[in-house]
């Protein structure tokens, strides 16, 4: 799988064109706020339906205009994905068919993305961790994107209840059989998530720093199903504070990933470098599982983050991704001219085609 053509139109402060794309290293260059973000933006929108940068889709379209144009094509043509964005409405096609839902245009373009954020993924909080394992399993898997959905939806009429000033708290216990039952569902395809990428994550992590560390990757869910009972068990023990705090406080909306290294957790006892090492292998494991469930590398995103390693760091990730990889940087390393790669400079909005 590899992009072939990206076409846009009134997208942010880009100029109005194309992004010809080979099927290996592709290497976006220059300065801050030239446009470089805005092409990886749009691909991870032609995957995912929303940007990694903001909730609020309405920002990609350009100032003053009142509409936005995407057009995405992977090799041969095999996929087409368009999309259509103005201040009322989103539309996406995928071979000339408009979806109807989000879950409609997952598993069509694979993409695992690397931001400088990404690289705190140990450090900060529980959230983003969270989004680490919905994104990956969101693409893999229609059934857990559903089951996902049906949960939060769930999840907010029970908190709407809780708030209530006048409430019938009795008909609370039909929210808390539908929450267990996505819920644990939720749990076990997280559980062996976690349990796969754990594997690649720790050998990653044993070749970055030479065997001299030992990562491990652990699923913490909110609720232990084996020693605590059922999730529903759970909803009923703690619904006097639920109502007291008017939020449901257990369930998979807090469930966490503890990540150790040498047996220590990294959160509280690693260092930055440790920390974003861990990361890095967390990340890169994505990459190897996509890769497992469905035989084909997904496209890599590389945001800016070059200039957040090490320059061991920054060949290991190089040499360590497979498939389609588009990069962006302010500036081109001698470490990657070297390596004679097609290259292209983002100017004001504009794309200039250049070799190193």
């Amino acid at each position: 799988m590899f992009i072939e053509k990206l076409e846009f139109k009134n997208l942010r402060n880009l100029e109005d064109g194309e992004l010809l794309l080979n099927e290996n290293i592709n290497i976006l260059y220059g300065d801050n706020a030239q446009g470089k973000t805005n092409l990886l933006e749009a691909i991870y929108f032609a995957a995912i339906g929303r940007s990694h940068r903001t909730n609020n889709y309405k920002e990609l379209i350009k100032f003053g205009e009142t509409e936005t144009l995407i057009s995405l094509v992977t090799f041969n043509a095999d996929t087409r994905i368009k999309i259509h964005l103005t201040k009322n409405l989103k539309e996406i096609y995928v071979d000339s068919f408009k979806i109807k839902k989000l879950g409609e245009l997952f598993g069509n373009l694979l993409v695992v993305i690397f931001s400088p954020e990404d690289l705190d993924l140990v450090k900060h909080g529980p959230n983003l961790r969270r989004k680490f394992i919905d994104l990956t399993l969101c693409q893999l898997s229609k059934v857990y994107y559903y089951d996902l959905g049906l949960y939060y939806k769930t999840l907010n009429q029970r908190n709407n209840l809780l708030k209530k000033k006048d409430k019938d708290i009795s008909t609370i216990f039909l929210w808390d059989e539908q929450l267990a039952t996505y819920g644990e569902k939720i749990m076990n395809y997280r559980q062996n998530y976690i349990k796969e990428i754990n594997e690649f994550a720790s050998i990653i992590h044993s070749d970055i720093t030479n065997g001299k560390e030992t990562l491990e990757i652990l699923y913490k869910p909110n609720v232990n199903i084996n020693l605590q009972g059922g999730l529903k068990e759970k909803l009923e023990k703690n619904l006097e504070r639920d109502i007291l705090l008017k939020t449901t406080t257990s369930g998979i909306h807090r469930d966490d990933i503890l990540v150790t290294i040498n047996g220590l957790e990294a959160k509280t006892y690693g260092s930055q470098g440790q920390q974003r090492t861990a990361s890095l292998a967390m990340k890169l494991s994505t990459v190897l599982h996509i890769h497992k469930e469905k035989e084909l590398y997904p496209i890599v995103l590389l945001d800016d983050v070059f200039s957040e390693l090490d320059k061991n760091r920054q060949e290991f990730l190089l040499k360590s991704l497979k498939g389609q990889v588009i990069i962006t940087c302010t500036g081109v390393e001698d470490f990657l001219k070297d390596l004679n790669y097609d290259m292209k400079k983002i100017k004001e909005g504009k794309i200039y085609e250049q070799r190193s």
